[in-house]
């Protein structure tokens, strides 16, 4: 059995421990804000934090999950005012927003770290979340306003 805790709740899951944890966030919580993207890791749109650290929810097993925090999306901020949430917002980030989730996440984990990265940092960090849409330059912007407010 694999006990975690996802968006501040306990949960228990019986079944297969090799299961994706994105498939269980999505498909026995309901929670589908993360996306599944490329399914190998590659693009971000599934990132969650695991223990406050950006993981790919596709490739990571639920049962890697066995103990620790998990938070999604939907558990970054209930209300949507994170501050990399608002910075998504004011530098009007999204265009498809299929992989935004993914990219607000894998910000949201640099800035807990690193609440002042340089840009080099920024790039390197979100180089691995792709944006079909191309709108990388109000994600970087986007990131730097969020890294003013946290």
């Amino acid at each position: 059995m694999v006990k975690l805790r996802v968006n501040g709740v306990s949960r228990q899951y019986n079944g297969d421990p090799n299961m994706p944890l994105l498939w269980y966030l999505r498909d026995e919580l309901g929670l589908t804000g993360s996306k599944y993207g490329c399914g190998a890791g590659l693009c971000g749109a599934c990132t969650v934090h695991v223990d406050g650290e950006a993981m790919r929810g596709c490739i990571t097993a639920i049962a890697d999950a066995d103990g620790k925090d998990v938070t999604t999306i939907e558990g970054l901020d209930p209300k949507g005012n994170h501050p990399v949430q608002r910075a998504w917002r004011a530098h009007a980030v999204p265009q498809c927003g299929y992989c935004q989730a993914g990219q607000i996440m894998q910000a949201a984990a640099l800035l807990s770290r690193n609440p002042d990265p340089s840009d080099q940092e920024i790039v390197d960090s979100m180089d691995g979340n792709i944006c079909r849409c191309g709108t990388y330059q109000r994600i970087f912007a986007a990131v730097k306003t969020a890294a003013t407010e946290v």
